[in-house]
């Protein structure tokens, strides 16, 4: 069931299953549009123990209220306790949910994160790390602030006023760096990097440099990323042939499609399918699910 909050404009979703009842909230809040795709919360009981999180050109903030969670494929700590930001990725994470989670999520735009921690993207990318590393004291703010939260409305409310007192007193990201990502977003990844160059006047190293140093990836790579977060969206609702998602995503072919996937996730698209949470939004798929997918594949076969 879906409400719609109107003071804020929250979603909440109340799902009901064998394990129990859970609630996930989500707010995008108008005033930080630049900078947060979204701020997101939930609670409630795991459904896929195993969780893969796919690249997808964005930069995650959690705060966890719950019991820790477990990396355990990706660079990072083993043990995420508190509070911990996954920078740019260009391959899966694999990560060990507790039983019943109690976590928020704030979903920052490179140029949100860029301008909240105030230091090169580049260090972050391929990483998870913990966020007192990265803001020292005010990590421990943001947890304070939000764990003493009366509602769920409330502890949204508070990250967001927590980003915005940062990201509005920083130094913002170049416009022309800003501008390229912008058509790199708008396009999914289908414009030509050279092409940008050549607009821009800027050589492909410092080009590169530039992207590096402020959006945490490379205009090529980063463009990749973006095309595979909008093939998994188009999977996601799995009404389409596999080939024409393929070519509305803007790849060659399927096999491309198909070796991107690997390269990106380490699954197929198939296997995507099998492993998508039924109300998720693709950045996310349940290992659990992939490994009964695979167990009852191996059950049909031997008969």
């Amino acid at each position: 069931m879906l409400h719609n909050r109107r003071s804020m404009k929250i979603l909440t979703r109340h799902n009901d299953s064998q394990l129990g009842g859970g609630t996930y909230c989500e707010w995008r809040p108008a005033r930080l549009a630049g900078s947060v795709e979204v701020i997101w919360y939930f609670k409630g009981p795991t459904s896929s123990v195993r969780k893969r999180i796919l690249p997808n050109g964005m930069v995650e903030l959690l705060v966890n209220f719950g019991e820790p969670y477990r990396t355990i494929e990706g660079a990072g700590p083993e043990l995420l306790v508190t509070a911990w930001l996954a920078g740019l990725q260009s391959g899966p994470i694999v990560g060990e949910q507790p039983l019943r989670q109690d976590v928020m999520g704030v979903r920052l735009l490179p140029a949100g994160a860029y301008a909240l921690l105030a230091r090169p993207m580049r260090e972050i990318s391929e990483l998870v790390v913990d966020l007192e590393d990265l803001v020292g004291r005010a990590a421990s703010e943001l947890v304070e602030r939000c764990y003493d939260a009366a509602s769920i409305e409330e502890r949204l409310r508070r990250a967001a006023d927590w980003v915005a007192e940062r990201v509005t007193k920083a130094r913002g990201i170049d416009p022309a760096i800003a501008w390229a990502a912008g058509r790199i977003e708008k396009t999914g990844g289908a414009v030509s990097i050279a092409e940008l160059r050549e607009q821009m006047g800027l050589s492909k190293t410092r080009l590169a440099e530039a992207f590096r140093e402020q959006i945490g990836l490379t205009p090529k790579l980063y463009a990749r990323v973006v095309r595979f977060r909008r093939a998994t969206a188009m999977l996601q609702k799995g009404a389409e042939p596999l080939i024409e998602i393929a070519l509305a995503a803007g790849y060659y072919d399927q096999p491309h499609m198909n070796a991107e996937f690997r390269e990106l996730s380490g699954l197929a698209p198939r296997e995507f399918l099998a492993a998508r949470y039924p109300n998720g939004d693709g950045y996310t798929v349940g290992d659990s699910y992939l490994e009964r997918g695979k167990s009852a594949a191996a059950t049909q076969s031997r008969l």
